[in-house]
Formats: structure tokens, sequence, C-alpha cells
């Protein structure tokens, strides 16, 4: 179908083929279509819309109420948590209360031992302070002695001093001991005092000999420890003495003698140097050890004693075995030559019996010989023997 088309916005005619006619007929179509369906989108979406509003208006006030309740929920556990934390604290409160008493019972107690100790420390140190005023004026009196005495007077001085302080611990420490002036002199010299002690079976255990040297500050031939051992050591040997220790103050500036105990066995066979203050010491030490060493010899010979029993046991076992195996082997080669002499003894009984009853069997042979024997048969083959019989038994016939 052709035509003329007019234009309704502008007027103006237009001249159409029925394709082109045909063409915008569909366009028009297809666009009431789309308004048609552009309407209907439309009001689906408000329905949609619409219902989601609906939902959401549902789902927020479940959700509100759902809040409501949590809230509630939340302030009823605040609640409970806040009974409990108030409860947790009276309990630490509680708990805690005799802790913190009794730590300020250990505050005040600190702070008083503090002031104790302040105190102590005070008192000691004025003690202490006093005593060292006091024993610096002891060693300028000493000091001031040691000048006014000779050399001979300073050592008998450290030799009284050592015998005051063994005699003040006689008594407790050494009641068994044995602690005098080394008076003998036969050995052409002698020490200063000897120390000797038993145990309590009068067993004697050590045996020290003392030489005690000192000299005054203004001596003026400064003496040395090594000078006095070698003659030490002769008089420990001529008086048979175990140890032997020097007391002495010599060397006063020698750190070596100074810091305790110096032992000079390398130079002599136990030998010791010491101070005056180590005197009592060294006595307790070499006693103290030599009491271990008898204690060890004691349990020595008791072993050894046990060992002697057990050797001689064993000796005695030994013995009897070879006496009981030699006199065995005896009576063994005895009882062997007996049996062989019986042997030999039964041996030749049987060679006895062997012939004996040989010699019965040739008896009875012969008994049956002679018993077999006749005059017949003895002259037989012997006409002197017949003869000779004949006459006799006929002279036997007369007779008869």
């Amino acid at each position: 179908m052709a035509g003329d088309v007019t234009c309704p916005h502008c007027d103006k005619t237009f001249e159409m083929d029925a394709a082109g006619y045909a063409d915008i007929s569909k366009q028009i179509r297809d666009a009431e279509f789309e308004k048609s369906l552009n309407e209907r989108l439309a009001l689906e979406d408000e329905k949609h819309r619409m219902e989601i509003q609906v939902v959401e208006a549902k789902i927020i006030e479940e959700k509100t109420k759902e809040f409501t309740d949590k809230e509630k929920q939340i302030q009823r556990l605040k609640g409970e948590l806040n009974s409990f934390e108030m409860k947790a604290q009276l309990a630490v409160k509680e708990a805690t209360a005799p802790l913190e008493l009794e730590i300020t019972t250990l505050g005040h107690k600190i702070e008083s031992a503090d002031s104790e100790k302040s105190l102590l420390k005070q008192s000691l140190e004025d003690k202490y302070r006093t005593q060292i005023e006091d024993r610096d004026q002891a060693i300028e009196r000493l000091r001031d002695l040691k000048a006014r005495l000779s050399t001979k007077m300073v050592g008998e001085t450290l030799e009284l001093h050592c015998e005051n302080q063994f005699n003040t611990l006689r008594a407790t420490a050494f009641p068994n001991a044995y602690f005098e002036k080394d008076n003998d002199a036969s050995a052409g010299s002698k020490g200063d005092y000897i120390f000797k002690e038993e145990d309590e079976h009068g067993t004697p255990f050590i045996s020290i000999m003392f030489e005690m040297k000192n000299e005054g500050d203004t001596t003026a031939t400064k003496k040395k420890n090594e000078d006095f051992l070698k003659q030490l050591d002769k008089d420990r040997n001529s008086k048979n003495c175990e140890y032997a220790v020097l007391v002495s103050l010599l060397e006063s500036d020698n750190d070596l003698y100074n810091n305790g105990i110096v032992d000079k066995s390398h130079r002599y066979p136990k030998m010791y140097v010491v101070r005056p203050q180590f005197f009592i010491p060294m006595i307790t030490l070499l006693r103290n050890a030599a009491m271990n060493s008898l204690q060890v010899r004691n349990e020595l010979a008791f072993i050894k004693s046990q060992n002697v029993d057990i050797e001689n046991f064993e000796s005695e076992l030994n013995e009897f075995q070879s006496g009981f195996s030699r006199n065995y082997d005896l009576a063994s080669r005895q009882f062997s030559e007996a049996i062989d002499r019986i042997d030999k003894s039964i041996e030749q009984l049987n060679k006895v019996k062997d012939n004996l009853l040989k010699s019965g069997n040739n008896y009875r042979l012969a008994n049956d010989k002679a018993q077999d024997l006749s005059i017949k048969k003895l002259t037989r083959n012997n006409p002197t023997m017949k003869e000779k019989f004949a006459e006799l038994n006929d002279t036997e016939y007369e007779d008869i």
C-alpha cells in the first residue's frame, strides 16, 4: 500500500510505499508494547517495593523486639555481673585482709628489726672500737715490755704465753695429754716443750716437740725461722717425737708466716712453723689427724687379726688336708699292697688247691689201680713171680 504521510510535528508530507509504511507501523506497535511493558514493569516494581517495605517493616519490628529482649538480657547480665563483682571484691577483701594485716605487721617488724640492726651495728662498732683501742694499747704495752726485756726474757715470755694457753684448755680438751718443758739436755741440746697424748687404753698416738722463738724489736741481729729448723729436727729425733713445731714471732713482716700454718716437710719430716695464735689450733689439727690415724690403725689391726685368724684357720685346714691326704695315700698304698698280697695269696692258694685236687685225683687213680691190682695181673708175663706166688700159695695151704 502506498500513499502520502504527513508528519504531525512539522506538517511535512512524505511519500511512502507499502514497505515503509509497514516499517513505521511496526515501529509504532513496538513503541506501544514497550510503553505498556514499562508501565507493567513499573507497577510490578512498585508492588515489589511495597512488599519489600512491608517485609522490612516486619523485620525491623522483629529485630526491634529482639533487640529489646537482648537489651533486657544484657541489663540483667550486667546486674548479675555487678553483683558478682561486688561479691568477688568482698571475697578478695576478706581474703586479703589477713594478708594486708600480716604485711603491715611484717612491715612493723622489719622496721623494728632495722632499728635493732642499726642499734646492734652501732653497739658492735662501739664494742670492737673499744676492743681495738684496748688491743692497740696492749700492743703498745707489749712493745714497751719487749723493749725492756732481754732476748732470753722475751723467749721465756712467749713460752709462758703458750703454756698458759694450753693449761687453760688442758682439763677440757686435753685430759690425757702430757705438756711439759724439755729439761733433758743429755743429747747436747733440748727443745722447749714436749706434747704427748695417749688414748683411753694407754696407747701413745702422738708426740710433738715445740720450740718457741721470739726477739725484741730493738735486737740488732735479726734471726730467721730457717736458722732453727735443723736443731729442732735434731731435738725431735733425740726425744723420739713424731712432729716438730716452731712457734715463732721472727720475721714479723714475712707474709708466708703471717698467713697461717707453714708446712716445712719439704725440708725436714713433719716440721711446721706457726705464729702463737695458731699454737692451740696446730695441736688440735695434729691431734685429730693422729686420732683418725689411730682409729684407722686399730681397724687395720683388727682386720689384720681377723686375717691372721683366717690365715691360721686356712693354715690348719691346709695342714689337716695335707696330713689327711698323706695318711690317705699311705693307707691307700698299704691297702693296695694288702689287696695285691691277698690276690697273690688267693692265686697261690688256688694253685695249691689245683695241685691238691690233682693230687687227690692221682690218689684216686692210684687207689683205683691199687684196687684193681691182683696176683694174676702182677704175675702176668712174669713166670718167675708166678712160680714164686704159686709156691707161696702152696705153703699157705699146707699151713692151713
